[in-house]
């Protein structure tokens, strides 16, 4: 996992709410445990049509959402079934965070736990960055705030052990192996009493 500190982009908007991890990576293709390719499968019944060509209604496959990094998504972003594949495929994709002002506790978790930002938002800011599609953000994790083109903040809060790992690019086994030392000397001590 790389560090993230600061993130810009212009954001892509997909405003349905209740978009579920079946929607996000279809239970078909959880054949796989490696990360690698799951991004061309990632909205992959709601990207492409059924003879494989892109869906032109899909919001994603059009120009002005090439290349955003961050997704404003509706409601309840991530509910359903829990499974790492659906931050998998979404950080394969390109996406690097998704905004909204609510997204399901699971998929937060294993969004968080494997570099993808996951930030609630109050329901107001939420609402005008689904009506702003296309906008510059910048996200400061370290300062817990998104920057807007005008230079207005929108403060946001990670639980902090999130937040040290996305940091310091690690994961919870990454953090357990800085830490081996002092876990060992920690067991040493305990057997010695």
């Amino acid at each position: 996992m790389k560090p993230i500190t600061r993130l810009h982009s212009r954001t892509a908007v997909l405003a349905d709410e209740n978009i579920d991890t079946d929607r996000i990576i279809p239970a078909r293709f959880l054949t796989t445990t490696t990360r690698e390719g799951l991004g061309r499968l990632c909205f992959h019944d709601w990207r492409y049509q059924a003879d494989g060509s892109d869906n032109p209604a899909f919001p994603l496959n059009g120009p002005e959402a090439r290349g955003c990094s961050i997704l404003v998504a509706g409601n309840n972003f991530g509910c359903g079934s829990s499974r790492e594949h659906a931050p998998w495929a979404l950080l394969d994709y390109g996406i690097q965070a998704v905004l909204c002002s609510e997204i399901a506790d699971i998929f937060r978790g294993n969004a968080l736990k494997n570099g993808l930002l996951a930030i609630q938002l109050d329901e107001l800011e939420h609402r005008w960055l689904l009506r702003h599609p296309g906008i510059e953000l910048a996200i400061d994790v370290r300062g817990q705030f998104i920057e807007l083109p005008d230079g207005g903040r929108i403060p946001f809060t990670l639980e902090p052990f999130a937040r040290h790992c996305l940091l310091n690019g690690v994961d919870q086994l990454g953090y357990l192996l800085q830490n081996e030392k002092l876990i060992t000397h920690y067991e040493q001590q305990e057997q010695a009493a």
